[in-house]
């Protein structure tokens, strides 16, 4: 396994830090820049890390797909936009495309983000209770609906990973319930990721396993990796305390899940990919800034790297 940060696509102050913890891969989200999903911004990209010491192993990030998520016109342009970044990835040598089935309004929800834990750290939390005391968003879907249109996108897509040589690594929703002001949701539960899974018996079709969300399913974390086993292809190693309509981020070393079982189903299963921290509670001093959003502040994140590293030393034969 290679533990990896995600980063911003040029250097900074968290280029450096990753570079001091020892880590040599990295993650990238291109934060709202246009067109990043060209050859040569990819390629421009990929030799930037490289020239800081640092191999660009997944991207995280998505180009427009409301039209694909929601089956409207225009679709199959923004259909195009995925192939051709799979294609491109593929030409530059980046391995592992993270990639979400939400529709864009309707992202990573959280109701608080100033919720104590140890030491006065603060973490974010969700309670869909009052999450849904807001006004729906004005889409029209049915769950149905949103069935049929991955099926079309998969069917689309699929080939062209294989091609490419591209594994397509699909998060789960966040938070993983049945619906968000009026939007519903599919990849919320073990049975569904399975499904999704079983649209396309590729081996380029796998999964984004966030730790925590599957948490929040309720899952067995260390059985749920072993059953899906080599359709793992990236990892988000955090942990949440609570369900689906109310959990708090807790540390990583101090949540529910035992870390250490996960890490060795990730070693039986066979999983030698990027596996990056997520969602950190912040620590003194540090501050809501817009290169560091909650849950992505730098001492929580370097905290959690020793973790990772200390428990897969702790596993390695």
């Amino acid at each position: 396994m290679d533990t990896t940060i995600m980063l911003p696509p040029r250097p900074d102050r968290r280029w450096t830090l990753a570079r001091q913890l020892g880590v040599s891969t990295a993650v990238v989200r291109f934060w709202g820049e246009d067109e990043w999903w060209t050859y040569d911004s990819l390629l421009r990209t990929k030799n930037r890390f490289a020239d800081h010491g640092l191999s660009l192993d997944v991207v995280e990030d998505r180009p427009p797909m409301t039209n694909v998520v929601l089956g409207r016109d225009g679709r199959d342009e923004e259909i195009e936009t995925v192939k051709r970044l799979i294609r491109n990835m593929g030409r530059a040598g980046i391995g592992v495309y993270c990639w979400v089935w939400t529709e864009n309004p309707v992202g990573v929800l959280r109701t608080a983000d100033e919720v104590p834990l140890r030491g006065d750290s603060r973490t974010t939390a969700y309670n869909h209770e009052q999450s849904e005391r807001a006004s729906d968003y004005p889409v029209d879907v049915t769950e149905a609906e949103l069935w049929e249109n991955l099926e079309y996108f998969l069917d689309e897509v699929v080939p062209v990973a294989e091609e490419a040589g591209v594994d397509l690594a699909l998060h789960p929703d966040d938070p993983p319930v049945d619906s968000v002001r009026g939007v519903p949701r599919l990849v919320n539960s073990v049975e569904n990721v399975q499904r999704i899974l079983d649209l396309h018996d590729s081996p380029n079709h796998g999964l984004t396993f966030c730790q925590g969300n599957y948490a929040a399913m309720g899952a067995d974390i260390p059985e749920t990796i072993r059953r899906f086993g080599d359709r793992i292809h990236f990892v988000h190693f955090r942990d949440v305390d609570g369900t689906p309509e109310s959990f708090v981020e807790t540390w990583q070393d101090d949540g529910p899940t035992d870390m250490l079982a996960a890490i060795e189903a990730y070693r039986e299963a066979g999983f030698d990919g990027p596996i990056r921290p997520d969602h950190v509670p912040r620590m003194l001093d540090e501050d809501h800034r817009d290169e560091a959003q909650a849950g992505y502040t730098d001492m929580g994140r370097l905290f959690a790297i020793g973790y990772m590293t200390g428990l897969l030393e702790q596993t390695d034969e």
